[in-house]
């Protein structure tokens, strides 16, 4: 389903119409005390923005990921950075597999409660010793009565301080017994069980408040009806969401680099020095002009590459080079507030320092800078595999 340009510009201002009853203030207390924004997500589920992208027949919006690249542009331009919008983007597009390989008794289940917010969700995909490698993951899941039982150890898993909801992806098939290495991997969607699953907080540089962590599984008991499609076929169930995503976090960044530029121009306008504003100097001008300019055309791709994808269409090169561009330009934004600010940038009351830091992690996940350019490189242009 599509919708044309003024349907974009009322769902914007539907968007603005919760976020911007959070303000600088709410988010500095976030960053401060890392406290998950529990009255941002209530809010945002209360009006219905966290089932955009579900089935109107789970009472979501059933929109797609052009909607939602503006949705998360928006929560993502006002103060909140990615503690704002992780906040609400891991309800998007990180369920997908429900949604793509889920039995309707799954879905009815399921969906609704994550729509409401009653259901918050972690994800436990990453492993230490695998990273984007992902057939190589050890986390395995041994069948037993009624199920499984799954132990293994899992990295940067989002919420888990919060989430009573885990997905799991595991191995169900020893990666030495596979045909192919993308066989024999399996996901689950089920209780996040505390007296099985130990949880540890890894203390980062931003998105205080959506937390990050380390967690170790000890004997997980998993009923079978908590596995999503055939066992051994997950790996391919992930595929649906990996393109989504990534224009969604380069929507994100693109909203965290022209909020920081917005604030970088009006300093520029208010501060005088010499008795002159210093935005009248070129050295101060030319910078923030380049960052619009870099912005705006990010914020293209990041168009195209949903386009692509709603109409069913081939997008991996649109959708990869939408994070490159849109993590870069809005990273570069960010700095050049900052130093627009001169020492007060780097103080926490002008909160552009904030930005930066919560912009940061664009520029490395969910896939490297590097990654992206030897899948252009191969995929796009036709040379030679580098890894």
């Amino acid at each position: 389903m599509t919708i044309d340009e003024d349907d974009l510009a009322a769902l914007r201002d539907g968007v603005r119409a919760v976020v911007s009853r959070f303000g600088d203030d709410y988010w500095l207390a976030r960053d401060d005390d890392g406290v998950f924004p529990f009255e941002f997500h209530r809010a945002m589920a209360d009006a219905g923005w966290l089932g955009i992208t579900m089935p109107e027949a789970y009472g979501g919006s059933g929109l797609g990921v052009t909607e939602a690249a503006v949705m998360m542009h928006e929560v993502a331009s006002h103060g909140g950075g990615m503690s704002a919008a992780s906040s609400v983007h891991i309800n998007l597009f990180g369920p997908h597999p429900i949604i793509v390989e889920g039995s309707d008794e799954q879905k009815a289940r399921w969906i609704p409660r994550l729509i409401s917010g009653e259901d918050q969700v972690a994800f436990g995909f990453t492993e230490p010793d695998s990273g984007l490698n992902t057939t190589h993951i050890k986390t395995f899941a041994k069948r037993v009565d009624g199920g499984y039982e799954v132990s293994g150890q899992k990295v940067w898993t989002s919420t888990a301080q919060v989430a009573n909801k885990i997905m799991l992806l595991t191995r169900t098939t020893p990666l030495a017994d596979c045909a192919r290495p993308t066989d024999g991997i399996t996901i689950f969607y089920t209780d996040l069980d505390r007296s099985a699953i130990d949880v540890h907080r890894i203390p980062k540089m931003g998105r205080k408040a959506v937390d990050s962590n380390s967690i170790f599984i000890d004997g997980l008991r998993v009923p079978e009806e908590d596995r999503i499609g055939e066992e051994g076929k997950g790996f391919s169930y992930i595929l649906h969401s990996l393109n989504p995503e990534r224009v969604l976090i380069a929507a994100e960044a693109i909203g965290i680099g022209q909020d920081a530029l917005r604030r970088g121009a009006a300093y520029a306008q208010e501060r005088e020095v010499f008795g002159r504003p210093i935005g009248q100097n070129q050295g101060i001008q030319h910078p923030l002009a380049e960052s619009w300019m870099e912005l705006a055309a990010a914020w293209l791709m990041v168009l195209r590459a949903a386009a692509l994808y709603d109409a069913g269409k081939p997008c991996g090169a649109e959708a990869n080079a939408a994070k490159f561009l849109g993590a870069r330009a809005g990273h570069d934004a960010c700095w050049r507030s900052m130093t627009t600010h001169g020492g007060f940038g780097y103080a926490k009351e002008y909160h552009v320092e904030r930005l930066y830091r919560e912009v940061a992690i664009t520029r490395i996940a969910p896939i490297t800078e590097q990654l992206i350019l030897s899948y252009i490189g191969e995929r796009v242009l036709g040379l030679p595999k580098s890894y």
